[in-house]
């Protein structure tokens, strides 16, 4: 019972961290917070994802040129430019070269992809060393040292080691292969599950695709983005600043913009 507590709690809150932190905020800026509770969830998602940290301007950057070059060949990250039966994993391997380029002082990347995002250097420079990572590492390992009850439970550490690359690709590839697409675009965004709890609401990748900017990656009557409805609950204490309009607003504005779609096209076939 321990090593699935432990399990859960680690894939949520690195998932948290991943989809607040660095998704609607480092890369998007969704919302504004005050320097002190940057710091604090900036910390949360150093501890949260431990081993697998993520450098909150090498994912925006990263980010970014996903949205830019969406299921391009100039896409970071994309299921398209991937074929034959080790294809996520060559997809995993251009994520960490492009990733690791970005964060670690390769080329400049295009200067319209860089800026405003949070920094905190004595945190960055301590988790880069692989002495801090190998302690995570260590840390996962020895809690099922002391409570794992069976043999395979052991099977589950890798995991823990790859928290946050893992959360990345299931979205990149399930989000761009499978489900159902509310919108007509460009690229191959689906939204993969109705009620996204697995992935806290990252899998609506069709309807993110769609509005970037939105808080709420959920549009229709019977999609939930749990994410959001944390950032509710923090928007309601004060703690976080929406961008822009309202998330009602931007609801509403959907609506009519479906409603105007609508009216045009059923005139035209009258």
């Amino acid at each position: 019972m321990a090593v699935l507590v432990f399990f859960v709690a680690h894939y949520f809150l690195s998932l948290f961290a991943q989809t607040f932190f660095l998704h609607r905020y480092s890369a998007h800026k969704m919302f504004t917070m005050s320097k002190g509770w940057e710091k604090f969830f900036h910390l949360f998602t150093f501890v949260a994802q431990g081993s697998s940290y993520l450098d909150p301007r090498g994912y925006a950057i990263l980010h970014r040129m996903h949205h830019a070059y969406s299921d391009t060949p100039g896409d970071p990250h994309s299921p398209t430019n991937h074929q034959g039966p080790w294809a996520l994993f060559t997809m995993m391997w251009q994520t960490k070269t492009t990733y690791d380029a970005i964060a670690y002082g390769g080329p400049a990347p295009e200067s319209r992809f860089d800026g405003d995002t949070p920094s905190w250097p004595i945190l960055e420079d301590l988790s880069r060393r692989w002495s801090v990572r190998l302690t995570w590492g260590a840390l996962y390992f020895t809690f099922y040292v002391v409570f794992a009850t069976e043999w395979w439970q052991f099977l589950l550490v890798p995991v823990h080691w790859l928290m946050g690359p893992i959360h990345g690709s299931i979205v990149n590839w399930c989000g761009h292969r499978y489900g159902y697409r509310n919108y007509d675009s460009s690229d191959v965004s689906r939204n993969m599950l109705p009620f996204d709890f697995l992935a806290m609401g990252e899998l609506f990748q069709n309807n993110h695709h769609r509005h970037a900017s939105r808080p709420n990656f959920a549009n229709r009557w019977f999609e939930v983005d749990p994410c959001y409805q944390v950032m509710r609950v923090l928007s309601a204490l004060g703690i976080i600043r929406y961008v822009g309009k309202s998330p009602a607003a931007q609801r509403s504005k959907t609506k009519d913009t479906a409603a105007i779609a609508r009216a045009t096209t059923s005139g035209a076939q009258g």
